[in-house]
């Protein structure tokens, strides 16, 4: 009953992240704004570089390496995608004036990519050049299904002029058996992740042992080549066995990967032991579908979010 009521409870915090109108109704209601934000802001840098900077030196000062986000996605115009793209270049240049030790994470289609594969490919191009001054990599975020030709094919091609460039890719998906062989030929880094898009029937693995099993397939691969890769999940099991694994390949091309605000703690204890850590962290005013999103992974999170209601 407890499991059911859970499931009920992720089904429909994934269906609010993608309610545009309750979205918009919390953007524009200045109470509910305020409110809800501060559940929000246990799991965001920032609505700012700025305050998203003092995070990241925060986050550096503990021993954590970063790679931080400009929330958004599907954008269906070349104004917002523009707009986006800039504020990504204006993230690098902060970065590396502030002294920061962080990477860029980005969706494809936040600069462009449903208005066109030209458009996103040029602000690809334009954040990654900016990014290569300081030593910064660019790491695309993998998309729901139907992108996922997309944003494979774009990263291959931006590979060929950009080193700094690195892909997701998502260990549920079938196909990702052929994919994963594809890319780990090229040097560009990889973050693995579980998966957390509904696909249609068929095209994904179900989270249990047997997906557990298939990610750290992919992981024990990668180390064992010392393939530059990050393992990016919040489930305690995999980052236990991946450590085993580190252990006995003694890589140095990796890291262990967590969202802010998910289970860090743990995360600070084996960064404590000598492992690479690294948080990944999100910034902007977009944190309504986020939020949704954090709390729907694992609903009884809302009570935590409660918490930070009533004592802020």
């Amino acid at each position: 009953m407890e499991q059911e009521l859970l499931e009920i409870g992720a089904m429909a915090l994934k269906r609010a992240a993608l309610n545009e109108e309750a979205k918009n109704f919390v953007l524009q209601n200045e109470i509910l704004f305020k409110t809800l934000k501060k559940a929000a802001n246990r799991y965001i840098g920032g609505e700012t570089i700025n305050e998203t900077i003092i995070s990241i030196r925060e986050l550096n000062k503990k021993g954590f390496t970063v790679t931080t986000d400009f929330m958004g996605e599907s954008i269906r115009n070349e104004k917002d995608a523009n707009d986006a793209t800039k504020e990504f270049l204006n993230l690098g240049k902060s970065i590396k004036a502030s002294g920061v030790n962080s990477s860029i994470s980005l969706d494809l289609s936040h600069i462009g990519l449903l208005v066109s594969k030209e458009l996103a490919a040029e602000n690809l191009n334009a954040i990654c050049e900016v990014a290569k001054k300081s030593n910064q990599e660019v790491i695309i975020s993998m998309e729901g299904t139907d992108r996922t030709d997309l944003i494979l094919d774009l990263y291959k091609e931006t590979s060929k002029n950009h080193n700094n460039i690195g892909i997701t890719i998502q260990a549920y998906l079938k196909r990702t058996k052929e994919d994963f062989q594809e890319v780990s030929q090229l040097s560009g880094s990889i973050r693995i992740v579980k998966g957390a898009f509904e696909t249609p029937k068929g095209l994904s693995i179900e989270r249990g042992e047997k997906l557990d099993e298939v990610y750290l397939e992919y992981v024990e691969q990668l180390l064992a080549k010392n393939h530059k890769c990050s393992i990016a999940s919040h489930h305690e099991k995999i980052h236990q066995e991946t450590i085993k694994l580190i252990n006995s390949y003694k890589p140095t091309e990796y890291v262990l990967e967590r969202l802010l605000g998910i289970r860090n703690e743990p995360l600070e204890d084996i960064k404590d032991k000598g492992y690479n850590c690294r948080i990944y962290v999100v910034y902007g005013k977009e944190w309504y579908l986020y939020l949704c999103n954090r709390w729907a992974e694992y609903p009884l999170n809302l009570f935590r979010g409660i918490w930070d209601i009533v004592n802020k």
